[in-house]
């Protein structure tokens, strides 16, 4: 039912649109019509003059919402000498699913970026890491959730997508990994599509998206709902996954407006509604200590339920030498994984109900100013409050006193509730030393209390320079600070659980830490011939307290906990072309991440010998993929679209302590798309194109092994998806 409440409520918004339309359109958009028989010549003169009013005020609308987003990307919040990866919205259309690719796949296709199950939270790493990306709107901080399955985004409303990584300027706190860095769609003419996305593993998605302005005020809506039978990635080699099925649904509005010629209010608005049924895996073997041993693991029934909103209001401000942008941001989510009750203790002797909750609201303040032709000042403050609550009600069995289980189930209850606050603030000056050397410096201050109260200063330093129009050499310094995610790090009452089937072999549950890094960032871009560009990157992260997380559990949520040393080091090289209606870029990146001694949450880890390697010895984290490649093309000619894209991995880690991995994989999809004028005038009154776009995942139905499930915070298997196939019909309105 809620799924179709978000359907209906973007359909209204999009009808209510068209009808405003129709309200504020001027008179001389009217064809005139003069009962007596008149010359109709003056009617005439005037549409046209009408009509030149309304071209010119458009025009002058659109320059000024034009220079509003330059002065914001270019000025306010620059990405100064940080690694940046830029997609259009082109290149997003042109993947072979098009506006169907969920955002995670999307940035598979950038450098440094691997993939990884939808239980990782979010299904993909930047450079290695867990889940520490930030994603911002139009320069707007958007929170995370708390351990959801699935993207909350849609890619849809994407105009522009940048992925930063490296040596951030400071006014990026918090996630450090990468920032996905999203500019919405800028639609001025009324406009949009209706599409249908559906085939394999009964895979049905309609969507439609519509934008224009009317007035000073610009608008865009986009949704989606969409039901399949492999929400998750199959637990088993097998086609068709066992209990699988998802329901999901998306809804994100936008509506700016300028107030003047210099002041623009924006609201946008998102929600992601999802239901995910748990794959189970045939033929597991009961435990023996409830229920006997008759049950089939085929028909298991655990299920999650995800949902996330948030709404943000910006207030941005330019004059001649200064730009200020004031933005509100609320966001709700939560996440409730049911288990089988009955089943969970046949297999595993326990049975978690976990709810996780999260309130946030925030301010964040963001403000430049050029003082001369040298330098330019940049300042900002940013504070959220957050309300976590989570609630475990663990089905567990009491242990006899010689440590047998008993087949006597109880209930355990762990609930816990906590207000955090992360303020965070910062200043920077960019020094363009001569016309080709540019140097910033900044200093971030952030304040963490949450489970634990901590703070750090954090000096930012990057060098750009630029000795050729066509060369372009930057390095940098960055220190971070990374608060862990306040429903990932609430602590366990683990007396609660002795003498019973979860009782911890490990009694040690020491608060979860910020991080604190170094990071060191060094690359060069390069146009090599007209159309063609290349890159280089070199990183290296020294870690204290580094974050990592795992599903420790048969719950698919995740938790964290800290390695008290760490570090990262890695090399990335990119290359595109572009020559007309031709496209084809391939990266590649290597990377090796590795840590030593747990110093929190230790009673997660199960396995004493495991527990005591880890802690006398560097270790790759469960997330570390030694080599990661992507690659595509795309041409387009007249009314047709060929496109092709390709990701491949090797090195994904598994077995006891990580120290095996699971086999190199790769995965091609490829699209063939058209656009045709086949409705008559009389069933859709208008000259915009139908197209019809036929897909194919894993072209070369390749069977490969994500997760093996025997890594340090794994718990199941993962396979990545089998071949197929696919149509969309999408009509431009």
């Amino acid at each position: 039912m809620r799924l179709r409440n978000i359907l209906v409520f973007g359909a209204m918004a999009l009808l209510s649109g068209r009808a405003s339309l129709a309200q504020d359109a001027s008179p001389g958009d009217a064809s005139p019509v003069d009962p007596t028989g008149a010359i109709e010549l003056p009617e005439v003169e005037v549409e046209a003059v009408s009509g030149n009013a309304n071209t010119s005020a458009m025009q002058a609308f659109q320059n000024k919402m034009n220079a509003m987003d330059q002065s914001r990307d270019n000025f306010l919040l620059p990405k100064f000498g940080a690694t940046s990866y830029n997609m259009d919205r082109e290149t997003l259309e042109a993947l072979p699913q098009g506006d169907n690719t969920p955002i995670d796949k999307v940035l598979l296709q950038a450098p440094g970026v691997s993939y990884d199950s939808a239980v990782s939270n979010p299904d993909y790493h930047v450079r290695n890491e867990y889940a520490n990306v930030q994603y911002r709107i139009n320069g707007i901080l958007l929170p995370e959730g708390v351990s959801g399955l699935g993207p909350v985004l849609e890619t849809g409303f994407i105009g522009n997508l940048n992925l930063l990584t490296g040596a951030l300027p400071a006014q990026y706190g918090l996630r450090t990994a990468g920032v996905v860095d999203l500019t919405t769609r800028s639609e001025f003419t009324p406009g949009g599509s209706l599409s249908l996305y559906g085939g394999s593993f009964g895979t049905v998605s309609p969507s439609f998206n519509y934008g224009g302005s009317s007035g000073e005020t610009q608008y865009f809506f986009t949704g989606r709902y969409m039901q399949n039978n492999e929400g998750l990635e199959n637990a088993t080699p097998t086609v068709d996954p066992i209990h699988d099925h998802t329901e999901q649904g998306k809804f994100f509005g936008y509506v700016s407006t300028m107030l003047g010629d210099s002041t623009r209010l924006t609201y946008m608005t998102g929600t992601a509604i999802s239901q995910f049924q748990i794959p189970n895996v045939a033929g597991q073997q009961p435990l023996g200590d409830f229920g006997g041993t008759w049950f089939n693991s085929a028909n298991l029934n655990e299920n999650e339920y995800d949902s996330y909103v948030f709404n943000i209001l910006a207030l941005q401000t330019k004059g001649a030498n200064y730009d200020m942008q004031l933005s509100f941001f609320n966001r709700y989510t939560d996440v409730h994984f049911v288990p089988d009750i009955y089943g969970d203790l046949v297999f595993n002797d326990v049975a978690s109900n976990v709810t996780r909750q999260s309130l946030l609201n925030g301010i964040q303040f963001d403000g430049a100013y050029r003082l001369n032709d040298r330098h330019t000042l940049r300042a900002g403050v940013a504070v959220s409050g957050e309300e976590t609550q989570v609630n475990n009600t663990s089905t567990v069995l009491p242990l006899a006193p010689d440590g047998t289980p008993l087949p006597l189930p109880l209930n355990v209850t762990d609930y816990n509730s906590k207000i955090g606050w992360n303020l965070g603030g910062y200043i920077q000056d960019e020094w363009k030393i001569t016309n080709n050397l540019t140097l910033n410096t900044g200093l971030r201050f952030d304040q963490l209390y949450q489970f634990v109260d901590a703070n750090q200063f954090s000096p930012r330093i990057a060098l750009v320079y630029k000795p050729f129009e066509d060369t372009s050499i930057h390095a940098g310094y960055a220190r971070y600070f990374t608060p862990p995610m306040q429903a990932q790090a609430t602590p366990t009452n683990l007396a609660l659980f002795n003498n019973t089937t979860q009782q911890p072999v490990i009694d040690a549950n020491s608060p979860v830490l910020p991080e604190r890094s170094h990071y060191f960032d060094v690359g060069v871009d390069q146009k090599v011939l007209p159309g063609l560009t290349v890159g280089a990157d070199a990183y290296l992260k020294l870690a204290t307290d580094l974050l990592d997380d795992g599903q420790f559990g048969q719950a698919v949520v995740l938790t964290q906990f800290n390695y008290a040393n760490g570090y990262s080091e890695g090399l990335e090289f990119k290359a595109k072309y572009q020559n007309d209606g031709f496209t084809a870029y391939a990266n590649f990146s290597t990377n090796r991440t590795k840590a030593i001694n747990v110093v929190s949450n230790q009673y997660l880890f199960t396995d004493p010998v495991e527990f005591a390697y880890i802690n006398n010895n560097y270790h790759f984290i469960d997330d570390a993929q030694l080599i990661t490649a992507s690659a595509g093309a795309s041409y387009k000619w007249d009314n047709t679209l060929v496109s092709l894209d390709g990701i491949y991995g090797y090195g994904l880690r598994a077995g006891f302590a990580n120290l095996d991995h699971v086999q190199p994989y790769t995965q091609f999809n490829f699209a063939i798309a058209r656009d045709f004028n086949i409705l008559p005038n009389a069933i859709w009154p208008s000259d915009k194109p139908l197209n019809l776009r036929f897909t194919v995942v894993n072209l070369l139905d390749t069977l490969y092994l994500l997760r093996s499930g025997t890594g340090i915070g794994e718990f199941a298997p993962q396979y990545g998806p089998r071949r197929g196939f696919f149509v969309t019909l999408s009509q431009k309105l």
